[in-house]
Formats: structure tokens, sequence, C-alpha cells
């Protein structure tokens, strides 16, 4: 009886071991000294040429029905430039090409038929914030529900990042602004982010990105309001 507990005491340390090495990449990327927590906003505009969903889960009007798995993107811009209805022209180009300053996708599933839904949650759905271009990018994901009701905050936990964001948690606001010229929706959000790379001030970086393969308007459009 005791060479068996000597033994499973001698597999639990070398156990012990192999976990700990397995763990201290990551907890080495988890060390969050001298981070700090920032408030970023900004606007979405979903390009609604872009949303595409499971069509078995369509109904005779051809709107999505309640399990229907789905994709979509959009533009960020800065906090203030959409109203209820601006943002992406019809052919799914940004309205404000200077004033692009990342890209939004978003996966998930619709909770409620769209031909019905009129209040509370319709979606589920995970999202995918990118800032800036090629190696200065930077990137968080937020988790949650989504509410149809316009001018409704909903708060969704942030799950992760990368780039200064490597080690960020938090939450973020959401607010149903309306639908845009695609039937996408404008969306507003405010993001609490803790732990922040130490010394990056997160607001700086919400610069203007090059847009590919959209047209660009002689003169650029200014936001209304």
């Amino acid at each position: 009886m005791k060479r068996v507990y000597t033994i499973l005491v001698l597999v639990a340390i070398v156990a012990g071991g192999i976990f700990s090495a397995r763990l201290s990449p990551e907890a080495a990327a988890q060390d969050t000294t001298g981070a700090e927590a920032q408030m970023v906003a900004f606007d979405v505009a979903e390009n609604g040429t872009r949303l595409a969903f499971d069509p078995s889960f369509a109904d005779d009007g051809g709107l999505a029905m309640r399990g229907a798995a789905f994709v979509t993107e959009g533009y960020i811009y800065p906090a203030g430039t959409l109203t209820d209805s601006n943002g992406v022209l019809e052919d799914g180009s940004p309205e404000f090409l200077d004033l692009v300053i990342g890209k939004w996708m978003s996966r998930g599933w619709v909770t409620e038929d769209f031909a019905n839904a009129t209040t509370g949650p319709f979606l589920a759905t995970q999202h995918l914030y990118t800032f800036g271009t090629g190696m200065g990018s930077f990137t968080f994901v937020s988790d949650g529900e989504e509410l149809i009701d316009p001018g409704v905050a909903i708060t969704r936990p942030i799950t992760g990042g990368s780039g200064p964001l490597s080690s960020s948690g938090g939450q973020i606001d959401q607010t149903l602004l309306g639908f845009n010229a695609t039937q996408g929706l404008n969306l507003h959000f405010e993001a609490h982010l803790t732990f922040v790379e130490a010394g990056v001030d997160l607001n700086t970086l919400l610069t203007p990105t090059p847009q590919m393969g959209t047209p660009v308007a002689e003169v650029a459009a200014t936001p209304a309001g």
C-alpha cells in the first residue's frame, strides 16, 4: 500500500511539473505590470452586402429565422460619426472613406425570427474589432447577445485581444442606432478595457486605415449631424 501511495505521489509531481511547464508561456503573457484600464468609443456601420446566413433557415420572405448561423462585417468609425441610417452606400462601400478606423466582423446565430423580432435579444454573436494595418494592427473580441431595440444599451464581456490588448478583458456597451442603406446595423460601442499595455494610449491608435477595393469619391463625404 505504501508503494502504491509513493507511486501516486511521484506521478502527481511529474504531472504537475509538465502542467506548469506548459502554462509558463501563457503565464508570462499575462504579466500586466504597469498596465492600465482605458475606455474607447466608436461606431460601426454593418455592410449588409457582406451578410451571409444559412439559407435553410430562411422564411418565405427570405428573412433569417431562429437557429440561422451567419457571418457579416462592417466599417468602424470614430464615435459620433453615425446617425440611424448613414455610414454605408448601397453598393457596400463606406460612405465616409477617409474616416474609417478599422474593420468589424460578427458571427453567430439568430435567436428570434427576423420577421417577428420587435424587442429584446435577437442575436447571439462574437465580434472581432480590428484596428490599424499590418504589423501595427491590434484586435479585441466580445461575446454576447444583441438587442433589436434602438437606443437601448446592452453589455457584452470582452473575452480577449491581441497586440497591446493581449492580456485585456473588461466589457463593452453596445447600442443599436438604426439601419443603413444596405439594411445593415448601425451601432455605437463604448469599450471598457482592462490591462492595456503600459505606455499605450489606445485613442491615439484609432486612426483612419486604407480601404482596398472601395471607390474613392472625388470629394470625401462628411457625416451628417
